[in-house]
């Protein structure tokens, strides 16, 4: 089909919307070297006073000084609580070093409390709507207690050595401010069907509070980042100073049903990270010597990107994205189904900017991946989708790829009149087989008593929906569009699963579409939608959402409350509500913690076969199980969330030490190099 020639007006519209971004591009610039300027002035004037006024005395000295009280610590209780309430993490850990008196207070549980209420009951930063993850003062009080003693790992110190006061809450504060910050994935965690990454710790020197990483899993392909090829069950911190010298502020784990997986690190500067499999080009490290594309066992920087700070990442199955500061997009990886939103289906080895499908002019805010396909979405709440339309993910109509104009015509005449529930899967979907065969579940369905397995039916189906989707399915989609059915309604998140997608709207909305066969979309049934259709069950009963996650055929998400929600595939469980085969099609709560003492939740991520909860005492609780050394998947136990015990996300860790292997020092005899003479003796005794 030749392509549209494009207006005069059309080009000057679109040239006029570059000068505007470019135009504030370099406002943007000149603000900021403004800044800089008034800085160094104020900077160098300070220094000029300190040299001729000897009177001005340094932080040091005053600190030092006896029977001298800060000025601030002459306003009353309430006054002064208020006083810290309005400090960042950052500012409040700056006032806690050169104020001695400052630590004496941040020790004190009331002023402590007082600090953990007004971070989790004011206005969420997703939505017109409250957090309500506190409600009094001793709900705060009971928070600090929990956060201090979660995972029992006896790292935190509230008295040091010779009466020097020492608060760890500073810690616990940076820890807040994640929670309360906009939506994005891999905030706390991030999972995939293989392998789990988590912030954790961190030092002195980068800020602790979750700026290390550690991660578990299968690790044959690197993705662990521990410089190995095993697998480790339990969280494994990944050494090389992360948490110490570099700030981690999010992660991305991904992976698929492929078995291989990689894994993505942001940095506090912008610098993006990767390590694992390299054999797709999702590491966006390009070719190494002899056009290979190897493993990356420890994380190593993406020079493609080192001049650019990226603020948001994320890792597909295959394919890896970031977005930067200045609103762009950028992806790299396998495009076999045009998930790289570059206009075609070629792999890409290094990062490259999408452009396509009016990207360029648009200021994007986060970006999901899912198994093939991505969702992006800008800061004026519109998203774009992009990749396999196979199941109904993009949430969108769409134009049939075709290589031929005439059979791609052909094609748009059957997506004229689509019904809701129809999914573009060749001559498939949860009720017809491929190429008409009946489904085997309606066999299975005849007779419930018979001995067979639905777990094994539907493991069976996802495969052959896998085999179907060949290189030239007419459902690929390579340029980014528009989701129109959204018009109007602000979106703020997306996360995009396997083959069902969630957005989240400004209200605390959910809407999901693709394949609901397992009723992964929450709408009471297992039929599939080809547009976005808001959860029902969640909006009826007021109930606003902070975070969401889309796994493989599960979905799970938390309230403002702090209370988390899920449904889909149960099976070994993974969804936290018993380890029975059902198929759960509405949002069913999930317990967390004992009933007299239940944990609230702030953060959550869905794999495969497993899930993992974020507490907001920082603990972590794990539903399912991935297999590692030769297991299978799942956890023989009653199916409720699993708290990792010895770990917790902001408790402090003392940096470890990599062990030295001592390389054995060889003699020389003459001309020949041997271990020398006694050595030689006792090895042949």
């Amino acid at each position: 089909m030749p392509r549209p020639k494009i207006t005069l007006s059309e080009k000057l519209a679109k040239k006029k919307r570059l000068e505007e971004k470019y135009e504030k591009r370099r406002i943007r610039k000149e603000m900021k070297e403004q800044e800089k300027k008034v800085s160094d002035s104020v900077t160098t004037a300070t220094n000029t006073k300190k040299k001729n006024d000897p009177s001005f005395l340094s932080v040091k000295k005053i600190s030092s000084m006896k029977n001298e009280e800060c000025c601030l610590f002459s306003l009353t209780n309430d006054s002064l609580n208020h006083f810290l309430s309005f400090l960042s993490a950052r500012d409040l850990g700056a006032l806690a070093l050169t104020c001695q008196q400052c630590q004496h207070l941040l020790v004190k549980d009331d002023a402590r409390a007082f600090y953990v209420w007004s971070r989790l009951s004011y206005k969420s930063s997703i939505g017109c709507f409250n957090l309500n993850l506190c409600h009094n003062i001793d709900d705060a009080r009971s928070i600090v207690e929990q956060s201090y003693s979660g995972g029992d790992t006896g790292r935190l110190k509230v008295k040091g050595k010779a009466g020097k006061w020492k608060s760890e809450f500073v810690t616990y504060a940076r820890f807040l401010e994640s929670v309360s910050a906009p939506f994005v994935n891999g905030r706390f965690v991030s999972t995939s069907p293989e392998h789990t990454l988590c912030r954790a710790g961190g030092g002195d020197n980068s800020g602790p509070g979750g700026s290390g990483v550690v991660s578990s899993g299968v690790g044959k392909r690197g993705a662990l980042g521990n410089g190995k090829r095993n697998d480790e069950k339990k969280l494994k911190l990944i050494t090389g100073g992360f948490g110490f010298r570099i700030r981690i502020v999010q992660v991305a784990a991904g992976g698929g049903l492929c078995r291989v997986s990689h894994s993505l690190l942001l940095t506090s500067t912008g610098r993006v990270l990767s390590f694992g499999c390299g054999q797709y080009g999702a590491l966006g490290h390009g070719f190494s010597g002899g056009k290979i594309l190897p493993d990356i066992l420890r994380p190593k920087y993406i020079d493609a990107l080192s001049g650019i700070q990226c603020v948001c990442i994320a890792a597909g199955e295959l394919h890896s994205a970031a977005v930067t500061v200045d609103g762009d997009l950028y992806t790299w990886g396998d495009g076999f189904c045009g998930q790289l939103g570059l206009g075609d289906k070629k792999p890409r080895v290094t990062p490259e900017q999408v452009t396509k499908g009016g990207l360029e002019d648009e200021c994007l805010s986060h970006i999901s991946l899912g198994s093939r396909h991505s969702l992006a979405v800008t800061e004026d709440g519109e998203v774009f989708s992009f990749g396999l339309g196979h199941f109904g993910v993009l949430g969108r109509s769409f134009t049939p790829y075709d290589h031929e104009p005439a059979a791609a015509l052909v094609g748009m005449d059957a997506d004229l009149d689509l019904p809701l529930n129809f999914v573009p899967l060749q001559q498939h979907n949860e009720y017809t087989g491929i190429n008409g065969a009946n489904d085997p579940r309606d066999e299975l369905n005849e007779d419930t008593n018979d001995g067979h397995d639905d777990n094994n039916v539907d493991n069976l189906l996802v495969h052959l929906d896998l085999l179907s989707i060949a290189l030239e399915d007419s459902s690929d989609q390579c340029i980014p569009k528009l989701i129109d059915s959204l018009e109007g309604i602000n979106m703020v998140g997306v996360s995009a699963g396997h083959r069902h997608s969630i957005l989240l709207d400004d209200m605390g909305c959910l809407y999901s579409c693709g394949s609901g066969v397992t009723g992964c979309l929450g709408h009471g049934d297992n039929q599939s939608h080809m547009i976005p259709i808001e959860i029902k069950a969640l909006s009826d009963s007021n109930t606003k959402i902070i975070q969401m996650s889309a796994g493989v055929d599960m979905s799970m998400a938390v309230t403002a409350t702090g209370d988390v929600y899920a449904w889909g595939k149960t099976d070994g469980g993974r969804l936290g509500l018993g380890i029975e085969q059902a198929r759960i099609n509405v949002p069913t709560k999930v317990p967390i913690g004992p009933e007299d003492k239940p944990t609230k939740a702030v953060d959550v991520e869905c794999g495969y076969v497993h899930s993992v909860i974020v507490g907001l005492n920082g603990t972590i609780h794990t539903c399912g199980q991935v297999g590692v050394d030769g297991e299978d998947d799942g956890q023989n136990s009653s199916g409720e969330p699993k708290q990792e015990n010895g770990f917790n996300i902001w408790h402090r860790i003392k940096e470890p030490t990599e062990k030295v292997v001592k390389i054995e020092r060889w003699k020389k005899f003459g001309k020949y190099e041997i271990k020398g003479r006694q050595k030689m003796v006792n090895e042949d005794c």
